[in-house]
């Protein structure tokens, strides 16, 4: 029962994320935004439903108690994705769209790494399973994110210097990605 719940509030969270970088996509292509990486974007379609069925069905057939430490970990990493999510504002987003004449984003943790949301999200798919014990889940999906990471930044990094005024960092310019 404690994967199925989970399940239930990762689902409901990633449908508001979608909700909100729809708003934000609108946005950005509302001022002329031009999509990067459309070639390796449904990978996260891929990835992130079967990561969620991973571990629910591994939570559930493993059937051990909620680890209580993961769960905390989840709601610090949770408190970073939002705080990502609010420095980016208009910009952040599941797509790579460079916003014609969009500022830099130098605040939040993007005073401190280059892919903030990137390390929340991997942190994520790595601890979130454990919170149902489902060992095998983190390692699998965190390998196969990293794998998807390797096509993801560059991807990123050559958009924005494209866009010619920054060395490239993911959300901290006309980049409306997350």
């Amino acid at each position: 029962m404690p994967s199925i719940l989970l399940l239930l509030v990762v689902a409901v969270q990633r449908l508001f994320e979608l909700r909100i970088a729809k708003r934000n996509e609108a946005w950005a292509r509302s001022r002329g935004a031009q999509e990067h990486g459309r070639e390796h974007y449904w990978m996260f379609f891929v990835l992130h439903p079967l990561w969620m069925l991973s571990f629910t069905l591994e939570g559930y057939f493993r059937g051990g108690p909620v680890q209580v430490w993961a769960l905390g970990a989840y709601l610090i990493l949770q408190l970073l994705r939002y705080s990502v999510i609010s420095t980016l504002g208009p910009y952040w987003n599941t797509r790579i769209l460079i916003v014609p004449g969009g500022q830099q984003v130098t605040g939040g943790l993007y005073r401190f790494m280059k892919h903030p949301n990137y390390v929340v999200v991997a942190l994520e798919l790595l601890i979130t399973p454990l919170i149902v014990g489902a060992w095998w889940t983190a390692v699998v999906f965190t390998v196969l994110n990293a794998l998807v990471m390797w096509v993801r930044i560059p991807a990123e990094e050559r958009a924005l210097m494209e866009y010619g005024n920054m060395p490239g960092a993911e959300g901290r310019g006309p980049n409306a990605n997350g």
